[in-house]
Formats: structure tokens, sequence, C-alpha cells
């Protein structure tokens, strides 16, 4: 898993069906990643809720937040209309896992994301990051305490 001081990967990957976000179109921008298993799971539906009223501390911050996972652009426009989510779930559906690869948090026994946790800073560079077992809601606690020291 990348750790602190690693130049965060880039990507591109769909937001909406016809709607893609580069995280290199945030630089200069701190941007939150929230990798986590699947859509409609318990947790994944708690953290990623919690994440959405969270929105307005991560903006004093000047952070974006993204929530990562490998189901597909359809599911996740369903889930996020379903929990009425105001931040993007990114698809990292095909190649199945490429970019949480990447970032070291593929689960190739499970075919998904780790749920794990990047905080990134306005260069690019990982200032935080945390592996969260996977039963657990991480909570966002570290992710405001890693936005005060930028």
């Amino acid at each position: 898993m990348l750790k602190k001081n690693d130049i965060a990967p880039d990507f591109t990957l769909f937001a909406t069906p016809d709607q893609k976000i580069a995280l290199s179109e945030f630089k200069g921008k701190n941007v939150i990643l929230a990798f986590y298993p699947a859509d409609w799971s318990p947790v994944c539906s708690d953290q990623m809720a919690l994440y959405n009223e969270m929105l307005k501390f991560f903006k004093k911050y000047d952070a974006e937040i993204f929530g990562i996972s490998v189901d597909s652009k359809w599911c996740h426009m369903a889930f996020s209309q379903s929990r009425n989510l105001h931040f993007p779930l990114l698809a990292d559906f095909e190649p199945k896992g490429e970019i949480s690869k990447k970032y070291g948090v593929y689960n190739d026994t499970e075919g998904e994301c780790n749920r794990a946790l990047f905080v990134i800073d306005k260069e690019g560079i990982i200032q935080w990051s945390y592996l969260s077992p996977m039963a657990v809601n991480p909570g966002a606690d570290g992710i405001l305490e890693a936005l005060e020291k930028l």
C-alpha cells in the first residue's frame, strides 16, 4: 500500500456513465481517496453516508473526496442516487482494479478494493494513508487530522 511521501498515481475513471474524472484535474487542491469494497454493502453504505455528511468540513481544507470501488459506473450511479451522495464515486471497473492495484489496495482473493483511505496534498503527494479492517467503518477523524496538518 502506498504511504506518506509517495507520489499519488494519476488515473482517469468514470464518475458517471458519460463523464470521466482524472486525479490530475485536481492538482492545486487537497484530495481524499476512499477505496471501499462494494456499493450496497452495509459498512460501505454507512461509510459513504458519513463522508456525505462531512463534505462541508472537507471543503474547509480545500479538499475534494472521491469514493472508489470496482463496481461499474451504472452500479455507482444507482447507489449514489439511492443514498443521495454529493461527491463522485469512481468506477475502477475495467480493467478491474487497475487503480486499486497501483495504490496497493486491491484484494485479489475477494476481487474488490480493500477499505483504504488516502489524503493527497495540492502537489499530488500522499500525506496520509490508512488501511481499515474490511468490516470496520474507518470514520473521518484520521482524514480530518491529516487535512489539519497540510
